[in-house]
């Protein structure tokens, strides 16, 4: 990872930890199944040790948040998953069901619109 993007990571992670989740370093490593060390140099900015995909991935399992968003490619913590589940679960639909989903997620977003 370079500098900038060792410096996103690092300040997403301790984000998504302390204020999406609310978990302590140790809580984290815990749910992740690494040791407590390694969240604390992830959360470094200066520090040398990187993840590997394999714990990048587990981390955010753990903290419930894509890994798009701790590597700063995204804003939004969760969207990709979100909208992935929604396309799977649309897929699974025959055109009429499909056609009446369309209709109530554009009502939805109508009346989201009006509300502000």
């Amino acid at each position: 990872m370079e500098d900038t993007a060792r410096n996103i990571f690092a300040e997403r992670l301790r984000h998504a930890r302390e204020n999406l989740r609310q978990l302590t370093q140790s809580e984290l490593a815990e749910r992740a199944g690494l040791p407590s060390t390694s969240i604390s140099h992830f959360e470094n900015p200066n520090g040398t040790r990187k993840p590997s995909f394999d714990n990048l991935r587990r981390l955010s399992k753990a903290l419930d948040v894509t890994t798009d968003y701790l590597l700063g490619r995204t804003e939004d913590p969760v969207g990709a998953s979100v909208n992935d589940s929604l396309y799977r679960n649309v897929q699974m639909l025959n055109e009429a069901d499909k056609e009446f989903a369309n209709q109530m997620i554009r009502q939805l977003a109508e009346r989201r619109k009006r509300e502000g």
